[in-house]
């Protein structure tokens, strides 16, 4: 017997004991498939979320919608760290990790919804009581770590578009870079009305995109070109207006005349 057929065994015995008689079966199946097998639980419900980012990022957001907006909340970035308001835009906003807005301890800080056993998002045991010692969902993991770090899971987006470029339809190379179709700073100035749960869609699936190295360059050039423009109107629209010498206002043509 090698070294791994041991471990595994001893892994799949204690997977086994402590696994309860209602549990999700396609964890337990997806537990038994890897190589190395999970010793409990909740670490096999961990493996088969960071297995299944896709599924993980449309629970997570299906999640957040139930939840909703909570009143009064609105879409800020902070200066400092510890106050739960993301310090930029490039960060998806999460109002349920801000202190005047917590439900606390069994809830989720993702998405708001309570966490039962495992990190599970469904209370399949029928307690109705959430798990007072979790607040995240293991699904909200594997999403969360997929919206602020989208190029580390390159290998999934691309078989996601079965390793086509998604603008302009080639055979993705191994330099593909992960973008946004709609870029975050236009979601900061135009979107930032949007209810907070639609407002994921745009760190999720729904707008991540592969794209070969060469065409990501010139969308970023073009992207910074715009971003310099905006920058310079806005400028140009703080500055006090200059006043014409010679306008008929001021009343100095008609003293020359």
């Amino acid at each position: 017997m090698t070294w791994r057929e041991e471990r595994n065994a001893l892994s799949r015995a204690r997977l086994e004991r402590a696994t309860p008689v209602v549990f999700p079966a396609t964890v337990l199946r997806h537990a038994h498939a890897q190589p190395l097998t999970p010793p409990t639980p909740r670490l096999a419900v961990e493996s088969y979320w960071r297995h299944h980012l896709l599924r993980a990022d449309c629970v997570a957001r299906a999640l957040a919608a139930r939840s909703g907006q909570p009143e009064g909340w609105t879409w800020r970035l902070g200066s400092e760290k510890g106050t739960g308001l993301p310090l930029t835009f490039r960060m998806p906003p999460s109002p349920y990790r801000e202190p005047a807005f917590a439900r606390g301890r069994g809830y989720c800080c993702v998405c708001g919804q309570p966490v039962y056993r495992f990190g599970w998002h469904k209370d399949l045991w029928g307690t109705g009581v959430p798990n007072r010692n979790a607040s995240w969902h293991s699904a909200c993991v594997a999403a969360w770590k997929l919206w602020i770090a989208p190029s580390e899971h390159v290998k999934v987006l691309k078989a996601r578009q079965r390793h086509r470029c998604a603008s302009a339809g080639k055979r993705l190379l191994k330099s593909a870079e992960v973008d946004h179709r709609v870029p975050l700073y236009r979601v900061w100035q135009e979107h930032r009305s949007t209810p907070w749960p639609a407002l994921l869609a745009f760190w999720g699936t729904p707008n991540l995109q592969v794209v070969n190295k060469v065409i990501h360059a010139e969308k970023c050039g073009q992207e910074a070109s715009e971003r310099a423009t905006r920058r310079r109107l806005a400028v140009a629209e703080m500055s006090p207006a200059t006043t014409d010498p010679f306008s008929p206002v001021d009343g100095t043509v008609s003293d020359l005349q």
